[in-house]
C-alpha cells in the first residue's frame, strides 16, 4: 500500500510506526509525507498555487529533501492520501473551508482511484503550554469535542473517511494508565506532539486498523529505543533494539484495544 500525507508535524507523529507495524503483519507500505511544521489547510492551498518547493518530503520517515506539493502528489500512484488541519485550528470549523474541498478536488483529479482520508488530530494535554490552547479555554475536553465535530464536518463535505487518532487519544486519556493528572503516562512529549513511544504507537495502530481493516496482532511490532549497528551488504543502515528500552507489553496491549475501539466506533 502506498500512502501519502499532506500534513505537518502531526502527520510525522502518526506515520512514524505505521510501516513497522505493517511489515510485522506481513504488509508492505510505502509512506510519503509532505511536511511543514504547523501547516494549515489554507497554507497547503497557497503552496499548491505557488508551486514552490517549500515542503520537507519524507519517504518511510527519511527526508528526501525539498519538494513542492505537486511533486509529492505526482511522485507515485498513491493508494491512500490523507489531509489534516493544523492542530491549533483543528477545533475551528471555519478554518477548514473552502481549503479542504480545494485539496480534495486536486488530489482526486490526480489520483481518482486513491482513497481519501481525513486524519483526525488530537487535543493538547491538560497542562500544555501551546500558545493557542487558550482558543479552547486550555481545556483538553473542550478541544477534543470541537475538533471532533470540525473533522467530521470536513470529512462529510469531501466524502472522505476519518482516521480517528484524536478519538483514540481521548479514549486512552480516560484510563488512569495514560492520564498524567492521575499519575499515568502522558501520550504527548511536550503537551501537544505525541510521545515517541506510546503516543506514536497508538496513532500507528489506529492508522493500521483503519487502512488494512484489522487490528495489529499480539506479536506485532512494539517500539523501543534503537542504536545503529552498521550497514548490511547492500549498504543499508542496520539497527537493533537497546535491551531494557522496549515498551511495556501490557500497555501496548491496552493501546491496541483503545485503537480498535476508536476505529470500531466509527461504524
Amino acid at each position: 500500500m502506498k500512502i501519502l500525507s499532506i500534513g505537518n508535524s502531526f502527520s510525522v507523529d502518526c506515520q512514524r510506526y505505521v510501516r513497522d507495524i505493517a511489515l510485522s503483519e506481513g504488509e508492505d507500505v510505502r509512506l510519503g509525507d509532505l511536511y511543514i511544521g504547523g501547516c494549515s489547510l489554507e497554507r497547503h492551498c497557497e503552496n499548491l498555487q505557488s508551486g514552490q518547493p517549500c515542503y520537507e518530503y519524507y519517504e518511510n520517515n527519511v527526508s528526501l529533501g525539498r519538494a513542492s506539493l505537486l511533486t509529492g502528489v505526482n511522485d507515485d500512484d498513491w493508494d491512500v492520501i490523507t489531509l489534516q488541519q493544523a492542530s491549533h485550528f483543528s477545533g475551528v470549523e471555519e478554518t477548514y473551508f473552502p481549503y479542504v474541498e480545494t485539496l480534495a478536488a486536486f488530489v482526486r483529479e490526480r489520483h481518482p482511484r486513491a482513497k481519501l482520508f481525513i486524519n483526525e488530530t488530537w487535543a493538547y494535554e491538560y497542562d500544555s503550554t501551546h500558545p493557542q490552547f487558550v482558543t479552547y479555554h486550555s481545556d483538553r475536553f473542550e478541544m477534543h469535542e470541537r475538533l471532533s465535530a470540525a473533522y467530521r464536518k470536513a470529512a462529510k463535505a469531501v466524502s472522505a473517511d476519518i482516521i480517528p487518532v484524536g478519538d483514540a487519544v481521548a479514549k486512552a486519556r480516560k484510563l488512569a494508565a495514560f492520564d498524567p493528572e492521575k499519575g499515568g503516562i502522558a501520550l504527548t512529549r511536550d503537551g501537544f506532539h505525541l510521545s515517541y513511544d506510546y503516543g506514536r504507537y497508538l496513532a500507528a495502530a489506529v492508522w493500521f486498523e483503519t487502512l488494512f481493516g484489522r487490528a495489529p496482532g499480539e506479536n506485532s511490532f512494539a517500539p523501543a529505543e534503537r542504536e545503529y549497528t552498521g550497514k548490511n551488504d547492500s549498504g543499508k543502515p542496520q539497527y537493533r533494539n537497546i535491551p531494557g528500552t522496549e515498551a511495556n507489553p501490557n500497555l501496548i496491549r491496552i493501546l491496541r484495544s483503545v485503537a480498535h475501539e476508536a476505529v470500531s466506533s466509527l461504524g
